[in-house]
């Protein structure tokens, strides 16, 4: 039983960790990177599909993205697409090739993208605090039916205290690289 629990507290705390590296990667930073456009999504022959399933996207620079998509009729509709995203990117055609200049971060906008992330982040500890909160109520439970000791819950409870520090760690680590990140110029 406790095993369980902590299996499964371990498993949805790794859940919040993914969410979170997935809203880290949407925030973008002054470098390109393929994965600032992996949220777009176009219209593909009547199916709406992201960008990297319609086009081989690819850094040409370190500000420049290229999109080359895999129909040359595609080009106006993934340019009108990555134009219309909340990214504030201005996409030129080159022919077949569908250049993404990304202009430089100011120091203003760089102060609120940290403070985005550093909510984003809290989000994630919170999400790993209840998760803890459930695991120690299950545990309290299975006390409370005497399915086990005083002993063993305290124990479980501890090992949970433990899957939580390390879960809010990594959390800390992937704040620190992001901030870094978004601080260079």
């Amino acid at each position: 039983m406790i095993a369980e629990i902590k299996k499964d507290a371990t498993t949805r705390m790794g859940k919040s960790l993914v969410a979170l590296k997935d809203e880290f990667t949407k925030i973008r930073t002054g470098r390109a990177h393929t994965s600032l456009l992996d949220h777009v999504k176009v219209d593909f022959y009547g199916n709406i599909v992201p960008i990297n399933q319609a086009a081989s996207v690819s850094v040409a620079d370190a500000r420049t993205l290229s999109v080359q998509p895999w129909d040359k009729s595609m080009v106006p509709v993934i340019e009108k697409a990555i134009l219309n995203s909340d990214l504030g990117l201005n996409p030129s055609s080159t022919g077949d090739v569908i250049r993404v200049p990304l202009p430089m971060l100011t120091e203003e906008r760089r102060k609120e993208m940290i403070k985005v992330v550093r909510s984003e982040a809290e989000g994630a500890r919170v999400a790993c605090r209840n998760i803890r909160r459930d695991s120690n109520n299950d545990i309290k439970e299975l006390l409370k039916e005497k399915e086990i000791s005083e002993d063993d819950a305290r124990r479980a409870e501890d090992e949970i205290q433990k899957i939580t520090d390390k879960h809010v760690a990594d959390i800390e680590k992937m704040l620190e690289v992001k901030e870094k990140d978004l601080m260079e110029i």
